[in-house]
């Protein structure tokens, strides 16, 4: 049990501002400490732990693995207060800022078309919304919330999933009169098949041969997009083919505009959409609790 005499909140403040003024002197001067306090501080807290949380050989300040853990919890640590003091303070009634990023095809398609429902629910609230299908640093851009597809890598983070949905190669009716249909995953070599300019967790396109081996189609085309929005828009504009999740083009295929390819081939992945977020339990800010119950309760994606 710590001594009560150690602020240890104070010192993980002071940690923190250490870390994102990028040294000791900038520190000190936004915390309005003189910088041989700041080091002594810093010294202390590293001798309480028993671990050396920074690297002072250079001039340019370097966290040790050590200290990134300790600034990633610190950093949970600090918002898990601020939001405990504005929730005490309000009734624990959701409101402030819900800072959101999400992948840009569920942001179009699913989530902005809820958010009116969302905030006539939550007038308290207000949404910082981006949209991007890059993998960000969730603390770092101080989002809430970040919504993903794919599988998740090692993560101090928590996940809540929203759903999955079976994954189709398309191409639009004016690229197959054009280029001819492909009827099996070897015609696809004669095809654009367009990628991401990004990397994701397969490098090319998985496919069951007529034996029923699993294959995998490298992607090779004319074409690289940054996201999965911009991406099934190429491909309505005939640019090439596309593998992209079945509730994205639905309504596409619904409506005529892309063509289901090769599905006698299809080894039937599915794409899983998560919610990631920092915190739980009672912990949790009232805001983003609402967030994720919403969801839970609005997203269908089957």
């Amino acid at each position: 049990m710590a001594r009560p005499d150690i602020n240890r909140s104070g010192e993980i403040e002071v940690f923190v501002r250490v870390v994102e003024a990028g040294s000791f002197s900038a520190a000190a001067r936004a915390l309005r400490m003189t910088p041989s306090a700041v080091s002594k501080l810093i010294a202390r807290l590293e001798a309480r732990l028993g671990a050396r949380l920074v690297s002072r050989s250079t001039r340019r300040l370097q966290l040790t693995p050590e200290g990134t853990a300790f600034y990633e919890s610190g950093l949970r640590i600090l918002a898990d207060m601020a939001a405990a003091e504005r929730e005490a303070a309000a009734g624990a009634a959701p409101r402030g800022r819900l800072r959101v990023n999400t992948y840009v095809p569920f942001g179009v398609h699913r989530l902005i078309p809820l958010l009116p429902r969302f905030l006539e629910r939550y007038r308290e609230i207000s949404v910082d919304l981006v949209l991007t299908d890059s993998v960000i640093d969730l603390m770092a851009e101080r989002a809430d919330v970040a919504i993903r597809a794919g599988p998740l890598g090692e993560s101090r983070l928590v996940a809540r999933k929203l759903g999955q949905s079976p994954v189709v190669v398309v191409a639009a009716p004016s690229y197959l009169e054009a280029h001819g249909t492909p009827r099996t995953p070897a015609d696809l070599d004669k095809h654009n098949r367009m990628g991401f300019g990004f990397v994701r967790h397969l490098d090319g396109w998985p496919f069951l041969d007529a034996a029923g081996i699993a294959i995998m189609v490298p992607i090779t085309g004319n074409a690289l997009v940054s996201d999965g929005e911009a991406m099934r828009l190429m491909t309505l504009a005939g640019v090439g083919i596309a593998r992209l999740a079945r509730w994205h083009v639905a309504a596409d295929i619904a409506a005529g505009r892309l063509v289901p390819l090769l599905e006698a081939f299809n080894p039937g992945d599915e794409e899983v959409t998560h919610a990631v977020y920092v915190g739980q339990g009672p912990h949790l800010p009232a805001r983003v609790r609402a967030f994720l119950d919403f969801l839970g309760e609005s997203v269908r994606l089957t």
